[in-house]
């Protein structure tokens, strides 16, 4: 069993509807509906996806996926961010990369924090 779907009882166990989606290029698409926002942003909750490469955990994950229309609650669109496809889906890029992932030690438990962390710092 990959790394990633061990992982996942992790990950469910924190966001039950968090889906594994494998790509025909051989990633995971790892998809975590509903993620709670604080006040700043346009809407509520979000969906989060992210994709893991091949070679994960050994490589981390880098960049994530939000709604297309989330924006911040002024309307503006947020720092490092931009419209982009994702499998056929128009979603909001996040240009933000973790520092310091320590394969073994970190999951996607972690990255979730890490883009909750992004999603904190409202800008």
């Amino acid at each position: 069993m990959p790394v990633a779907e061990q992982e996942l009882t992790r990950l469910t166990g924190r966001s039950p509807a968090a889906v594994l989606h494998p790509q025909a290029d051989g990633t995971l698409m790892v998809e975590v509906p509903d993620v709670v926002l604080p006040a700043g942003w346009s809407m509520p909750s979000t969906i989060v996806l992210w994709v893991l490469s091949p070679g994960y955990p050994a490589a981390q994950p880098d960049c994530f996926f939000a709604d297309a229309n989330l924006r911040l609650a002024n309307g503006a669109m947020p720092v490092n961010s931009g419209l982009q496809q994702l499998q056929g889906r128009q979603l909001l890029w996040f240009s933000w990369h973790v520092q310091g992932w320590r394969p073994g030690h970190d999951d996607l438990v972690s990255y979730l924090r890490f883009i909750e962390s992004r999603l904190a710092d409202v800008r």
